[in-house]
């Protein structure tokens, strides 16, 4: 899925001192970690420089030249319905019928945080800055490739949007890090307290008497 011209949210800061459980080894660490995101970063500038696009007005424009190239290797819809898999074809109204559960979900969350983030006093997480569409602009994709990436697009950016609204929610509710490691863990999750420490745990929820903070990099 491409994140290019994405918004990203940063880890969460507390408002207040931090906690002594957290080592000078693991602020290093997380300083490097945010090195490496600043590289990728720039990588990604080459990238695209080599790809020839670039971005007028929050549109992707590539040069004609490389059009050209895209619109060349392209497959035709009924070349690519004809050399399909039988059974991708088969089971197509399965993964297309995902869309129903999905936009509940999506329509469900969008409805909590508006009415309860208010009361918790929690910055609302921006939905549009998970949901992006923009293969549609790739000149190699056919129409229906088009319709599959757009359908993509918007299951993940969902999902995303409702993991980062769970996450903002588990900031205020339950700052406490797992006794197990856990795969994959939200950006907020560093500035949980450890398992066990009590004390830690009791300060977090009394910094937040006047709202959870949130801080989003651009």
């Amino acid at each position: 899925m491409s994140c290019i011209g994405r918004r990203s949210v940063s880890p969460l800061e507390w408002d207040g001192p931090k906690d002594e459980t957290m080592t000078t080894q693991l602020d290093m660490l997380m300083e490097k970690l945010r090195e490496v995101q600043s590289e990728i970063e720039v990588e990604l500038a080459k990238r695209r420089e080599e790809l020839r696009f670039h971005f007028e007005n929050r549109r992707i424009v590539f040069e004609e030249e490389m059009l050209r190239v895209q619109r060349a290797i392209k497959t035709g819809l009924a070349r690519y319905i004809r050399d399909a898999n039988p059974w991708i074809m088969l089971s197509a109204p399965v993964i297309y019928s995902l869309i129903v559960p999905i936009a509940l979900v999506d329509l469900w969350v969008m409805a909590y945080q508006a009415i309860c983030f208010p009361i918790y006093k929690i910055p609302k997480a921006r939905r549009r800055d998970y949901l992006v569409f923009d293969r549609h602009h790739l000149a190699y994709l056919n129409t229906l490739e088009k319709i599959n990436c757009a359908y993509c697009s918007y299951a993940n950016g969902a999902v995303a949007f409702v993991r980062e609204v769970a996450s903002r929610t588990e900031v205020y509710w339950c700052p406490i890090k797992h006794a197990r490691r856990i795969l994959g863990p939200h950006p907020h999750y560093q500035g949980f307290a450890d398992f066990g420490d009590a004390e830690g745990f009791r300060a977090k929820q009394a910094r937040m008497k006047d709202g959870v903070k949130i801080v989003e990099a651009g």
